[in-house]
């Protein structure tokens, strides 16, 4: 069984390390705050005090973080990930960051002897949690096949969508989408709310037809709730959707959605909620 490493202990990447430990997979984990990985060594994980240190003690490292700049850091900076790598190992960026940034990461680590699969996610805090994820992997197919069992004990629906850099793209498809599906959500509650209307009737007429959304099924009832807990952030969504932007920049063409989900979550941050759910997004407008 392969020795996994894992750098990244935030609302996604703790339960996946936990999930990674319930199948039995030898773990080593890293954190700058080392409060942060006692849960997990209570667990049986190890305790690396650098990545560089991490990555010298196993055949995959995994890194879930929050921004391109520190999936860079975390790799290539001082006593970083590559200077403790092992040629047979492979980096698994399960971060959403930058295709192009990761076509280059790509280039740096093969370059040194190792490979690297970009395997994104989907689902949230409660996907991490109970393990059924949804990931997309991009990277040579041999690695993808190699490594296929970590992603299994982290995630349900497991895609191969082809070289390195795809798995962020599909990632960045599936952030449009799914932002442009809560906005119509957010909207249609709004209205509801405007008009009258019976929060739960209404949720659940809606729900149950065609106008049904992951959004609207997972974080609709949340709104009503006036529950704003994250399960995944505003801020996190806005970098998504800026890495979007910028990507979009670069291939050309008319995205109309893309532009207006962009400038409602520029909103959303502007007001000061960054820290909310996704489902805070409703907190933009005034109630009726």
């Amino acid at each position: 069984m392969f020795k996994v490493g894992l750098i990244g202990l935030g609302v996604m990447g703790k339960p996946m390390a936990a999930n990674l430990l319930r199948a039995g997979f030898p773990l080593t984990v890293f954190h700058p705050v080392r409060e942060r990985c006692e849960s997990l060594e209570i667990m049986g994980a190890a305790v690396a005090e650098t990545p560089e240190q991490l990555a010298r003690t196993n055949d995959a490292v995994i890194t879930i973080l929050p921004e391109t700049v520190t999936v860079e850091q975390v790799l290539f900076g001082e006593k970083g990930v590559a200077a403790g790598l092992k040629p047979t190992c492979a980096v698994i960026d399960m971060s959403t960051i930058s295709p192009t940034a990761t076509v280059e990461f790509a280039r740096r680590l093969e370059a040194v002897g190792c490979q690297m699969l970009d395997a994104p996610v989907t689902g949230g805090r409660k996907g991490a949690v109970e393990g059924t994820l949804g990931i997309m992997v991009g990277g040579r197919h041999e690695v993808f096949a190699k490594y296929l069992p970590i992603l299994q004990a982290t995630g349900k629906t497991i895609t191969y969508t082809g070289p390195i850099g795809n798995g962020q793209k599909t990632k960045l498809v599936n952030q449009l989408v799914g932002a442009t599906n809560l906005l119509a959500a957010v909207e249609g509650l709004r209205l509801m709310r405007a008009a009258g209307l019976d929060p739960e009737t209404t949720l659940n007429a809606v729900s149950s037809g065609a106008a049904s959304s992951w959004m609207l099924v997972n974080l609709g009832p949340l709104i009503l709730q006036g529950d704003f807990d994250p399960g995944f952030s505003i801020r996190l969504q806005f970098k998504d959707l800026t890495l979007l932007r910028d990507w979009i920049a670069e291939l050309g063409g008319e995205y109309p959605a893309s532009s207006l989900v962009y400038s409602v979550f520029q909103e959303a941050m502007k007001k000061g909620l960054e820290k909310q759910g996704n489902q805070g997004l409703i907190n933009v407008w005034p109630s009726p």
